[in-house]
Order: structure tokens, then sequence, then C-alpha cells
């Protein structure tokens, strides 16, 4: 592969990405025909009507694009696509993907209100509207939000609004999402390898609440490391029980 060209992969889509320099697109073509000629040695056909060109041009004078041609057809160029959920256009703006997700958001909206006929609390409101309006819009947050225009943030908001004067809460705003999912990302890059040092999955941060189960004289309590096993530890020591008497305990975690 060259270096100038980058092959993404997920499950059955492959997406080609290729940096055309100097008017030299001949890096470019050839993995394209790379990639055709791999497909059919390992029998697999591509299907060149779902296949899409995108350009990204920011040159003062543009010059016409010549198409591609896999197994003598023509791929389209489009000016705008559709990667991973994420709408891209070809001036790398973002009304497009916000003005499409507000749509569908708008369209969820219905729903919700149908739901509050049924007089529910409103956690349940605020679980619903989470689940099916909120996750729409702030699906890939980080990649596009930051370089949304005004514009763009206040249509996403309105629809924030509106939910909120359905449920009759006050809900995250979008600026606050993104931000709170930014700090997330920076915070996991920031972690060690693997997540966690060796041997501390046992530690308050890792572990979550658990049920437990009594009877008589034994207790056992189940640790759950959010990040994966750790190594056993066996510690000795004393239980107060809901009468406050001591109990005495062995533990392993």
């Amino acid at each position: 592969m060259h270096t100038s060209n980058h092959i993404i992969k997920f499950a059955d889509d492959t997406t080609v990405v290729g940096l055309i320099n100097k008017n030299d697109e001949s890096a470019y073509r050839e993995e394209v025909q790379r990639l055709t000629d791999w497909c059919r040695t390992n029998h697999l056909s591509l299907n060149v009507d779902k296949t899409k060109e995108m350009v990204v041009d920011f040159r003062r004078t543009r010059r016409d694009h010549s198409p591609l041609h896999i197994d003598g057809s023509t791929v389209e160029i489009v000016k705008s696509t559709k990667f991973l959920g994420v709408h891209l256009a070809e001036d790398l703006t973002w009304s497009l993907n916000t003005s499409t997700i507000t749509k569908k958001a708008q369209q969820r909206l219905y729903f919700l209100r149908r739901l509050r006929k049924t007089h529910p609390p409103p956690p349940i409101l605020t679980t619903f509207y989470r689940g099916t309006i909120e996750s729409i819009l702030s699906s890939c947050i980080t990649a596009w939000f930051g370089n949304c225009t005004a514009s763009d943030r206040k249509s996403l908001q309105r629809v924030v609004r509106t939910a909120e004067k359905i449920i009759g809460v006050s809900l995250p705003t979008i600026t606050d999402i993104y931000t709170t999912r930014c700090i997330r990302k920076t915070t996991s890059i920031e972690r060690p390898k693997g997540g966690r040092e060796k041997g501390s999955a046992h530690g308050l941060q890792y572990t979550s609440s658990s049920v437990k189960h009594g009877g008589g004289s034994v207790m056992a309590w189940a640790c759950m490391a959010t990040s994966g096993a750790g190594s056993l530890i066996s510690t000795d020591g004393d239980l107060m029980d809901d009468a406050g008497g001591r109990t005495n305990s062995r533990s392993v975690c």
C-alpha cells in the first residue's frame, strides 16, 4: 500500500482514502485497482452500484476529476456520503449532518409526547428521551460538534428545549454533552495501557456494587472489576452485621 493511501474497514464496508499531490492520481488509482484485484482473487465481488467516490478539493482552481472505473463500470462521484452514521460533505462542513440528525430527533419527539399522555413519572420520560432522542443528537459528537456553526448548534439545542418542556425537567445541553464526552475520551487516552495497572482491579475505582447473598453464618460477596479480573487478594477482618455485632470474616477478591 502506498504511504499516501489509507484503507479503513468496518464489517463488510471498505473505504479507501487517498492523498493526491501535485495532480498525481496514480498512487490512488493503483490502490483501488489493487483492492479490486485482491477481491477477485479471493472470490469476492464489489458492488459498484453502492460504491461512491467523494473528492475533497480546496484549491482555488478546481479541476475536473476523472471518475474511477471498476470492472468496466463507472463509480459515481457524490458531494456527500454517510460514513459510520456520520454525513460527510465535500466541503467538510457539518450542516448536512446536523440537519439530518435534527430532523430524525424531531420525529422521535412525537413518541415522547405520546408517552407523556400515559402520565409516567419524569424519570421514565427522561430515560426514554436519553435512549431515543439524546442518543441521536450525541452520536459521534466528539468528531463533529466542535466545528459546527452557531446556527447548527441552535437547531440541535432547540430539540433539547422542546424535550424539556414535554418532560418538565432540565436536561443536559448539547454543549455539556460534548464537553463531557471529550473529557471522558481524554481521560481514557491518559489511562495506562490496558485500562489499569496490574493487580489493581480490586481497587474501588474499578469495582461496582453487587448483590450479596447471606445465609446462616456464611456470607458471600461477589467482586466485579469493570476493566477485567485482577489478582486474588485475601484479607482477614471483621464485618458488622445489621445488629451492630462483629462477625469473623475472611474475604477473597
